[in-house]
């Protein structure tokens, strides 16, 4: 008899997962950081995202922002895929945006979660909440990371 596959976590459990390690983190304007991740799965199922997909959209941030572990997330039950994805899109410390650019291009799945996240960090009514030097600083780095990623200059 075969061993019985691992069940993998649904994409209910991997929201409330990225809902519990994020819970009392806010983004730049102070707001909930749970409702980026929300605004970002959501992009990804508009955008015609897989379930795959969603789940990483979910955890997009969470090795990067130090949430869970790169160890974590090696043992944890998701598929290949959504732990390549997550990986992809995790920025890591000094990383020219070249790298993190080509990283994302040549990970299946991934550019799709890295639109979202800049659709939504680029939403005019996010950044109206900051100050005029970190609105313009996000801005034009948001726009070259779409321009490197062959999206549009717009969100």
């Amino acid at each position: 008899m075969e061993p019985a596959l691992p069940t993998l976590l649904s994409l209910a459990e991997v929201e409330a997962l990225a809902r519990r390690v994020h819970s009392g983190q806010t983004d730049k304007a102070g707001r909930p950081y749970a409702e980026h991740l929300a605004a970002v799965a959501t992009g990804v199922r508009e955008r015609g995202g897989s379930d795959e997909q969603i789940a990483a959209a979910w955890l997009h941030d969470a090795v990067e922002d130090g949430a869970l572990s790169e160890e974590w997330l090696a043992g944890a039950a998701l598929s290949e895929a959504v732990k390549a994805m997550i990986l992809a899109v995790t920025k890591r410390a000094g990383e020219p945006v070249e790298e993190y650019t080509a990283r994302i291009l040549a990970t299946p799945g991934a550019l799709l979660v890295k639109e979202a996240d800049l659709a939504h960090n680029a939403d005019p009514d996010r950044l109206a909440v900051l100050d005029a030097p970190t609105r313009e600083r996000l801005t034009a780095k948001y726009a070259r990371v779409r321009t490197l990623l062959g999206l549009s200059s717009e969100p």
